[in-house]
């Protein structure tokens, strides 16, 4: 193994015991917020702009994981899979974009909006946070609050995520996203941005099912596919919570 390997490793675990660490209790009350959502019959939406959209992803319609949990999918915003790439980065600047979707969506006030985004400090997100809590929208942000302290907003109010959210959950990333160096690379890397903003969102919905649980309400999970008996299970959670999936059509 490498020095790098090793360091790289060493970098992604140091980040996760930190974010598992001064974390706890905003994971706890985003769990909660996520919880009682799920217990009053309300939507859950997540949203991310370019490689932030992983972490997005990455909690909707997989195995283990909340049935009514539904990408807020606003064009352009799923990073390398639009051409060209930079485009992506452009849009996020769009005023209007992401809260137009929202307005086609069935989200309604008393439901939830995770927003994921490493800086915080373009328009899209910013925008995207305060309107949805002006609609009575609950806005859980993850976020770097690294950046709000050097470097500018983009938004015209020249605000952040972090001030638009009822809980913020920082993931520790230092700006720029890189926790590696080499004498003959001009620049940081090797990223552990995905991997930690990834861990909080699982590390919510694990306690948000816990808190239903021991509420006596069973958790709308799903199977794995590829265990016997996983489609027919899926298929049935779907149909239960038809009326807050918005990904089967």
């Amino acid at each position: 193994m490498s020095d790098l390997v090793g360091q790289y490793f060493d970098a992604a675990i140091g980040h996760l015991q930190r974010v598992r660490a001064e974390e706890a209790g905003n994971i706890e009350r985003a769990a909660e917020l996520l919880a009682d959502a799920l217990a009053g019959g309300q939507r859950v939406f997540t949203y991310g702009a370019g490689h932030s959209s992983l972490a997005a992803q990455d909690v909707v319609y997989r195995a283990g994981g909340l049935v009514p949990v539904n990408l807020l999918d606003v064009p352009g915003m799923a990073g390398v899979t639009v051409r060209p790439a930079p485009l992506a980065s452009a849009l996020e600047r769009v005023s209007g974009l992401a809260t137009t979707t929202l307005d086609h969506t069935p989200a309604r006030a008393g439901d939830l909006l995770f927003v994921i985004s490493l800086s915080g400090r373009q328009v899209m997100p910013v925008e995207l946070a305060a309107h949805a809590r002006s609609r009575g929208i609950r806005v859980i942000g993850l976020t770097s609050l690294a950046y709000p302290a050097e470097v500018s907003s983009q938004h015209p109010s020249g605000t952040y995520l972090k001030d638009h959210c009822d809980v913020v959950l920082d993931n520790k990333i230092a700006v720029g996203d890189g926790e590696l160096t080499h004498p003959g690379a001009a620049t940081t890397f090797g990223p552990v941005s995905t991997i930690v903003t990834s861990a909080l969102m699982q590390a919510v919905v694990a306690s948000a099912v816990g808190r239903l649980a021991d509420r006596g309400i069973e958790p709308p999970l799903f199977r794995s596919g590829n265990v016997d008996g996983g489609t027919e299970w899926n298929a049935k959670v779907m149909a239960d919570n038809a009326e807050r999936i918005f990904y089967t059509f």
